[in-house]
């Protein structure tokens, strides 16, 4: 075994005959968050770099330049240069059978597209804010884009914490005669009439459906807080209205929880539709805050996921802690019994029925479902302040979002040396 180990040392050292970088994701990483941007943008240049599955948090290795390491410094992020023959030792480690790491391949930076609402403000949503701070170029799209056919000249789509339903967020109740609130919906309803749309449900089904068909033809989707569960509601109640008379000017039709079609969703089966039009929620997948409990002991474990056989989760749940403080949003976590088979639970809050992470496939593209608004603001309210991700650099709920910038960078079939 020694023999072989040292010849795979000898093969790997002739094939990586430079030094390299080795930007180190573990505890004593300075900057996690600037970590990601340094990599993505390395990869936008034209570099290629390793992502080293569960060695030392996830780490990054790439080819050593000057200008790669002043960039590092600049921005505060901590690196090692590694001879050839220390970056073989590490190869030889990760790529062995007796440990659970691996190498991904990262080869080309994904185009990454954000819908979004006119009038949007980084601030108003967590992964803008990371892509902010990590400095990852982004552009905007919304409603026009989708239907156009916009959205395959991208990547990676993350959905702002829209409501996909029409509702409005079912915000109703508490802001119905705020003045963001009035504007909101004359925003959305001038959008829908100028597309030819009657009513704006009807408009964001064709989103979903647009996003749907986004996704099965190789596209990989994002999303958080409400536009999780809102996006799946929407897909079940394609062919009825769930929307009241505040929402669409008519009634939602009596018999809409039977009539709605869970072989449409992507990720969830079987939810019961809330109905009323002053209750803050749209159906039983979310997680209430009285089944939660108190905020001390509110936190979730991400799974542990075989490297060399299940890469793609283990690229999404890679940090440097396994435990990680919860977060509240509208969805803030799913029902574990009304998820799909199919899906993959990348995190869940152990003990219960209590999901916050998921991750399934869907055609040729893959989508992924964080439960939460913000992960370092608890209980995040309207008209709050922005978050300041320079105070939370090395934030374990953040990195869990920009993993999955990085994740369509991987190269089809993982990399072997």
């Amino acid at each position: 075994m020694k023999k072989i180990f040292l010849l795979l040392v000898l093969y790997v050292t002739a094939t990586y005959a430079q030094s390299k970088l080795l930007i180190y994701m573990d505890l004593e990483q300075t900057d996690h968050l600037k970590a990601y941007g340094i990599t993505y943008n390395a990869l936008k240049s034209g570099s290629v770099a390793d992502w080293l599955l569960n060695y030392r948090g996830g780490s990054f290795m790439l080819d050593y330049t000057e200008d790669l390491a002043m960039k590092c410094r600049l921005k505060g992020v901590a690196f090692e240069k590694i001879s050839p023959t220390e970056a073989a030792k590490i190869y030889a480690l990760v790529q062995s059978n007796d440990q659970n790491m691996d190498v991904v391949r990262l080869e080309k930076a994904p185009k990454i597209a954000v819908y979004v609402p006119p009038g949007f403000k980084p601030w108003d949503d967590a992964v803008t804010l990371a892509l902010e701070y990590a400095e990852v170029p982004y552009d905007k799209i919304w409603v026009e884009e989708i239907l156009n056919g916009s959205l395959k000249k991208y990547d990676w789509l993350h959905l702002h914490h829209e409501d996909f339903t029409g509702q409005y967020g079912k915000f109703y109740a508490s802001f119905g005669n705020a003045q963001w609130y009035i504007e909101q919906q004359m925003t959305y309803e001038n959008e829908a009439k100028k597309l030819g749309f009657k009513k704006v449900s009807e408009m964001e089904k064709a989103v979903v459906q647009a996003i749907k068909d986004y996704v099965g033809q190789g596209g990989f989707l994002f999303a958080m807080c409400s536009a999780t569960d809102s996006f799946d509601i929407a897909l079940a109640a394609m062919n009825v209205d769930i929307c009241d008379r505040m929402y669409d000017g008519d009634p939602p039709d009596p018999d809409a929880q039977k009539k709605l079609n869970y072989s449409n969703t992507l990720a969830f089966q079987n939810f019961t539709l809330e109905m009323n039009p002053l209750v803050y929620e749209f159906s039983d997948i979310d997680i209430q805050p009285s089944e939660i409990g108190s905020q001390q002991n509110d936190y979730f474990t991400l799974f542990d996921f075989s490297a060399k056989y299940d890469p793609v989760p283990t690229m999404l749940t890679q940090d440097h802690v396994n435990v990680i403080h919860g977060f509240m949003g509208q969805t803030t976590m799913f029902r574990k019994k009304l998820i799909k088979p199919s899906v993959i639970i990348l995190a869940e809050r152990a003990g219960t029925d209590q999901v916050k992470y998921i991750h399934g496939n869907y055609g040729r593209g893959t989508f992924t479902f964080y439960g939460g608004h913000d992960p370092e603001d608890y209980q995040h309210a309207v008209g709050d302040p922005p978050t300041d991700l320079s105070l939370y650099k090395n934030s374990p709920g953040y990195r869990l979002i920009l993993n999955n910038i990085l994740f369509p960078a991987a190269k089809k079939k993982k990399q072997k040396t």
